[in-house]
């Protein structure tokens, strides 16, 4: 597989998908006072074909039913990443309102455009200890980070991520993504982004490495391993102390699938997860990825097939690989792009180069 990255190597890279945030972020936050959270938004305007799996013992989500392929609707129009734990799902009511506004989401009234109601999915992370516990997403930050989308924004500190803890360290938002040049796959764009804010340690003890360095090595990212010092200072760190978690992100790509094809991708992007953080998908954790099939990418041929086939197999087969490696670049992109907040440390403070 080429799995060169795309131009911005952003899940924007996919043709259609949008990312806002909205934070608020104190800069003398502390764990327990201040401001120090926020929401990401990932919109498709015109809808995109979804999935969502689910992995983590304690997840906080909306319209996950939904999304469920034997189910009748077969497409969103945005996907929310929140801080705020269940209280964070308040901002999906705010991106639902500038939908709305702008006419996006499923005509109910072929006489009346502006009737419609937009399908807004979403997932939470628990960052209440970060900040003020009462200093949560409302309906207005969803609103306003819906709003704010584009093809280009913030990694790191950002949105969902200001208020992310990533084991010992600071968490945040990172993206990645692959653009095929050969292959069955060819001319297709994938993509993800991914709040990091897991229980499980990101790096190697041993060597000072995000673990999500293995697939590719150190050297694609820039990295080498930490000295005796740096190790011993983050191997000293105190274990994170909450018994809620999450790691929750999006893919996306440019490919036409259906929903069952999506959720095939949900499924092995943990893969990427997995090889990322450790341990994964654990009873404190809610661990959550949804999938995006645009379909604005013009379509390979098909390869012949057996007719006991879906057509489009070998290329759901390259999506699959690549949306693994997506998710597992754009932890450490979260990682290595996050600051120290609340006191937290950022793992460049600690062991990058």
């Amino acid at each position: 597989m080429n799995n060169v990255a795309g131009p911005r190597n952003s899940i924007t890279d996919v043709t259609g998908v949008l990312v806002g945030h909205h934070h608020v972020l104190d800069e003398d936050a502390t764990l327990g006072s201040g401001a120090a959270t926020g929401c990401t938004v990932i919109r498709v305007p015109g809808g995109a074909t979804a999935a969502v799996d689910v992995r983590g013992g304690g997840p906080g989500t909306r319209e996950t039913d939904l999304l469920d392929p034997k189910n009748t609707v077969r497409q969103v129009d945005a996907v929310l990443l929140t801080g705020g734990s269940a209280y964070g799902l308040a901002a999906a009511d705010g991106v639902m309102r500038w939908l709305e506004e702008h006419k996006e989401g499923i005509p109910m009234d072929p006489a009346d455009p502006s009737r419609v109601v937009p399908i807004v999915p979403g997932a939470v992370i628990f960052d209440l200890p970060v900040g003020a516990w009462d200093i949560r997403p409302t309906a207005d930050f969803g609103f306003l980070a819906a709003d704010d989308a584009g093809q280009d924004f913030e990694r790191g500190c950002a949105g969902a991520g200001v208020g992310a803890r990533a084991g010992s360290l600071k968490g945040g938002i990172g993206t990645a993504s692959v653009r095929f040049s050969d292959g069955p796959a060819a001319g297709l764009t994938i993509g993800a982004l991914v709040v990091a804010n897991p229980v499980g340690s990101v790096f190697d003890p041993r060597t000072g490495l995000p673990w999500g360095t293995g697939t590719d090595g150190p050297d694609h990212f820039g990295l080498r391993p930490a000295t005796e010092a740096q190790l011993a200072a983050a191997n000293a760190l105190p274990v994170k102390g909450t018994v809620l978690n999450t790691t929750i992100g999006v893919i996306a790509t440019d490919a036409a699938l259906d929903p069952s094809a999506c959720r095939r991708i949900a499924t092995t992007a943990h893969d990427g997860l997995a090889r990322a953080i450790r341990p994964a998908h654990s009873p404190l954790d809610g661990d959550t990825l949804f999938v995006l099939a645009t379909g604005t990418a013009e379509q390979p041929p098909g390869f012949p097939l057996p007719p006991a086939f879906p057509a489009d197999l070998l290329v759901l087969d390259q999506l699959c690989t690549a949306a693994a490696v997506c998710v597992e670049r754009a932890i450490v992109d979260a990682i290595l792009s996050a600051r120290s907040v609340a006191g937290i440390p950022a793992y460049r403070d600690l062991l990058g180069a």
